[in-house]
């Protein structure tokens, strides 16, 4: 059975990009794209029939918010409109209250669901709350801080992009707690020298604030539709492959009842396994402390 993914947000720029993704993988898939906007998301629709019509494989279609029901896996990109700001958490408020009309559809429903809206972790934290889903099945979409940090790292050392493998935990956002005694490039062990730390995390931490001051309207939105594309292939078929994914903590990192991103397996059902890997003191020391602020963010939200 072709796997069923509904994108509640389709009619904006990340939701139209996951459905292309989606639908110019090797694998089908049926997209629905569901938008209070509906309009968005027929212009969409029309596009991506003729991207259909180039031989890419499953389908395509505009529902609404009762499609959830029937997916496999729901893409949430739904959000207030974006602001020139310097900061994801300036959107908690207005987002959490766009969430909270949409959790009445995910009652006894059985699918994995992917939270894209930010600020990530809190609302991330927040739904699992206000849904009773298991912690599994809600995942927030974090791997671009990972991506960013592992460009970055490639581009000051003269190396592929694709040979790094470096990881950012903790927060979407400034409290991304960059995992320097993880790096690797090629697979081997790099000891990344202080000074080159400092100018990547400065250049990492204004990177938002410069995209949003561009003024373009939109986030990241390929990057976003790629990569959720790419986790939705790991859901559902199981790729063995570690994952960030903010997921609430039930005691892993000495953390529990909050969302931070971490490294996870995917698989059906959404979380495997979180992996708890060996961190610097400092390391362990940041991620704490940032949980506490996320914490109290989604404490706030009742």
């Amino acid at each position: 059975m072709t796997p069923r993914v509904a994108i509640v947000g389709g009619g904006g720029g990340v939701g139209a990009s996951t459905a292309f993704n989606l639908l110019v993988r090797d694998a089908p898939y049926d997209v629905t794209l569901v938008d209070a906007a509906r309009h968005m998301a027929v212009s969409h629709e029309m596009d991506l029939q003729h991207v259909l019509a180039q031989g890419a494989s499953g389908s395509v279609a505009v529902g609404e918010v009762d499609a959830i029901a029937d997916a496999d896996v729901v893409v949430m990109c739904a959000s207030v409109p974006l602001t020139h700001n310097r900061s994801r958490n300036v959107y908690l408020e207005g987002n959490v209250g766009v969430l909270d009309e949409l959790a009445g559809a995910f009652a006894g429903w059985d699918g994995v669901l992917l939270l894209v809206t930010n600020p990530v972790d809190p609302l991330t934290t927040w739904l699992v709350r206000r849904t009773g889903l298991p912690r599994e099945r809600v995942l927030g979409y974090t791997l671009n801080d990972s991506l960013r940090l592992r460009s970055e790292i490639a581009d000051r050392l003269g190396v592929p992009r694709t040979a790094v493998d470096a990881w950012m935990v903790g927060e979407h956002g400034d409290g991304a707690v960059p995992l320097w005694s993880r790096v690797r490039v090629e697979g081997r062990p790099v000891d990344v020298p202080l000074e080159l730390r400092e100018a990547i995390l400065a250049e990492l931490r204004d990177w938002y604030i410069r995209h949003v001051a561009l003024d373009s309207g939109r986030s990241s939105t390929w990057t976003s539709g790629h990569g959720l594309a790419r986790m939705v292939d790991a859901i559902v078929a199981g790729d063995g492959a570690p994952w960030p994914a903010s997921v609430v903590l039930r005691g892993e990192y000495g953390l529990d009842g909050v969302a931070v991103s971490v490294p996870v397996s995917l698989g059906p059902g959404g979380v495997q396994a979180v992996h708890e890997w060996p961190l610097a003191a400092d390391e362990h020391a940041a991620l704490h402390a940032v949980a506490r602020e996320i914490a109290a963010a989604a404490d706030a939200l009742g």
